[in-house]
C-alpha cells in the first residue's frame, strides 16, 4: 500500500530500501502506545506504533524520519563502540604523565599509568597516614587503593576503612594529604556537617585550596 508525499509514492517497501542503502534495517512493532515512537540503534531503526495506526500512516511517519536516521546513524555507531570498549583508545595511546602535579619526561599507556600511580601512592601512603593521624586524632584500621573515577576517597566509618583513588598522584601531594585528612575526619563525623568541616580546618587550615583544586576534576569526596 502506498501514499504520496511531495509528489512521490511512499510505501514501507520504499523507506526500507532507503534505510537499507545506509545499512539500517527497519523494525516496526505495534504496541499499546499512544504515539509513534522512534529509536535509532546500531544498524536498526526501531519504530513502535499504536495498534490502530494504518500501514499508510506508518509509511508517512517513517518517511519523514529517514533523513534523520541516516544523518545520525554514524554518531550512534560511534557511541556504541565507545560503550563496548571504553578504554580501547586510552589503553593503546601513550599520554604524558603527571606525578604530584609535575609533568614527567616519559609517556605511558593508560593501563601502565594506573600501575605507576598505584605504586607511587603505595610508597608515600604509610608516611602520610603516620603524619596526619595524630593531627586529626583518628586512626584507620585499614587503608586501600582503588581505581575510582568518581571519588577521590571514601570512608567506611564502622570498619574504619579508608579508600584512596589511584589517580591522586597526578596532582600535588598536598591534594592527597587533604583527602587523607578529609577521610580521617569522617571517623569523628560521619556526615559533612559544620562540625566536620571545622575539624578539617583545625587539622589542615589551608585545606580549601587543595579542596578547590580537586573539586574542579571528576572525583568527589565521601
Amino acid at each position: 500500500m502506498t501514499t504520496k508525499q511531495g509528489g512521490y509514492d511512499i510505501s514501507l517497501h520504499t523507506v526500507r530500501a532507503q534505510l537499507a542503502q545506509a545499512g539500517i534495517e527497519l523494525h516496526v512493532t505495534k504496541k499499546r502506545v499512544k504515539n509513534i515512537n522512534f529509536r535509532l540503534k546500531p544498524y536498526t531503526l526501531m519504530v513502535s506504533v499504536p495498534v490502530f495506526v494504518t500501514t499508510v500512516q506508518i509509511a508517512q511517519a517513517v518517511a519523514k524520519r529517514v533523513p534523520w536516521a541516516i544523518a545520525n546513524h554514524a554518531q550512534v555507531l560511534e557511541q556504541y563502540k565507545r560503550k563496548r570498549n571504553p578504554s580501547a583508545q586510552s589503553s593503546t595511546a601513550d599520554s604524558p604523565i603527571l606525578l604530584w602535579g609535575v609533568e614527567q619526561l616519559f609517556t605511558l599507556r593508560h593501563d601502565e599509568k594506573i600501575a605507576y600511580y598505584r605504586h607511587q601512592l603505595s610508597e608515600v601512603m604509610p608516611s602520610l597516614f603516620e603524619k596526619w593521624q595524630p593531627v586529626v586524632g583518628a586512626h584507620a584500621n585499614e587503608i586501600r587503593l582503588k581505581k575510582m573515577h568518581t571519588r577521590w576517597g571514601s570512608c567506611n566509618t564502622r570498619a574504619r576503612r579508608i579508600w584512596l583513588s589511584v589517580y591522586l598522584p597526578a596532582y600535588p601531594i598536598e591534594c592527597t594529604e587533604y583527602v587523607i585528612v578529609h577521610e580521617l575526619c569522617h571517623l569523628h563525623h560521619a556526615n559533612h556537617s559544620r562540625a566536620f568541616w571545622q575539624t578539617v580546618a583545625t587539622a589542615m587550615p589551608d585545606y580549601q585550596h587543595w579542596h578547590n583544586m580537586l573539586a574542579g576534576k571528576t572525583g568527589k569526596l565521601d
